[in-house]
């Protein structure tokens, strides 16, 4: 039976009067080859992911509903997983400690520096740290999430710089082989980003990174942004609100800036890295084209394609037991445990 395939890229993004019909999605079968669980991601319906962003105020409301969503969604997976979750400052920025019950011996001189996507304007404060309390809760580590400022209030570069000093102030307590970085989305983006601050600015790498399914170009340039347009059930379209969101973040500045769009920078010195994306995946291409710019300069990588996946979907809408969800994780871990110092 075909089905259409679309998805709530978050269920708390519909308001009034900034949501516009949806174009006609184009229509393939559910795959069988994945989890009951994600067959169901996979065929839910998506009609809320094309706005019509005319002014920085617009976003407030989309902001506030992404934290209503995203703290709820953050506690109840905090409280499944029993992990502790302690707010505060590293470095002048805000941050939230995720620890878990028990910390495997191996992991206890390591932390994981996480940091949250949605597109440099959404999932502000606990909003933003459900990945992150996924990873301890199923890995076993010490995870900081950055909390970093966001558009339309603080335009770039004010997110990979609040995420980069993180990362310096932690590297006071870490050895750098001990850090591992990882985000998804946005996040991943950052995570690439963060890694060539580091490079450029004579700082130590960490140990390893872990960018899943990364917004590696800000641009609509890719193979995947066109033949996984409507295939894609969480992002949909560029021209939803990820054009938007890349307008109010990047301002007028160029898009194909290595520390806006990684994709075109130079990858030399890079850590250890893990990519990760979906066969439906807008962002397919954006991951696709960054492991290229990594092999073509030596770096140590590999790539996951998970089977039917949207954006994200390795854990947007899925309960924590769902096998994709934790398969997901204990490959993060074992990327970690492999590349990381002890």
């Amino acid at each position: 039976m075909m089905r259409k395939t679309t998805l709530f890229l978050l269920s708390s993004l519909i308001f009034s009067g900034t949501v516009q019909a949806s174009e006609p999605s184009r229509d393939f079968p559910v795959p069988q080859t994945v989890s009951a669980d994600m067959q169901k991601s996979i065929a839910a319906e998506n009609n809320t992911w094309k706005f019509d962003i005319k002014s920085a105020d617009e976003w407030f409301p989309l902001i506030d509903s992404s934290y209503q969503y995203g703290s709820h969604n953050s506690k109840i997976m905090a409280d499944y997983f029993k992990v502790s979750i302690d707010e505060g400052y590293i470095g002048n920025v805000h941050t939230y400690t995720i620890t878990p019950p028990n910390i495997p011996d191996n992991h206890k001189n390591q932390v994981i520096l996480f940091i949250h996507g949605g597109g440099y304007v959404l999932n502000p404060g606990i909003a933003g740290i459900d990945e992150g309390v996924m990873l301890s809760g199923i890995g076993g580590y010490k995870v900081v999430a950055v909390d970093y400022r966001m558009a339309p209030k603080y335009p770039y570069p004010a997110a990979i710089d609040d995420a980069f000093t993180v990362y310096k102030k932690l590297l006071n307590e870490y050895p750098s082989k001990n850090i591992g970085v990882f985000g998804s989305s946005t996040g991943g983006g950052m995570t690439l980003v963060l890694a060539m601050q580091a490079r450029d600015n004579g700082v130590k790498v960490p140990g390893a990174i872990a960018p899943c399914t990364p917004w590696t170009d800000l641009t609509e340039t890719g193979d995947s942004y066109f033949t996984n347009k409507h295939v894609d059930n969480t992002l949909v379209g560029y021209e939803g609100w990820i054009d938007d969101a890349a307008r109010y973040y990047a301002q007028d500045n160029d898009l194909k800036d290595p520390y806006l769009s990684p994709v075109y920078g130079d990858v030399t010195g890079f850590p250890p890295t893990l990519l990760v994306s979906g066969t439906r995946d807008l962002f397919l291409s954006n991951t696709v084209r960054m492991q290229q710019k990594l092999n073509e300069a030596g770096i140590e990588n590999n790539l996951i394609v998970y089977e039917g996946q949207s954006h994200c979907q390795f854990y947007l809408g899925l309960p924590p037991t769902a096998k994709e969800l934790q398969d997901h994780y204990k490959n993060l871990t074992a990327f970690f445990d492999k590349h990381l110092g002890n």
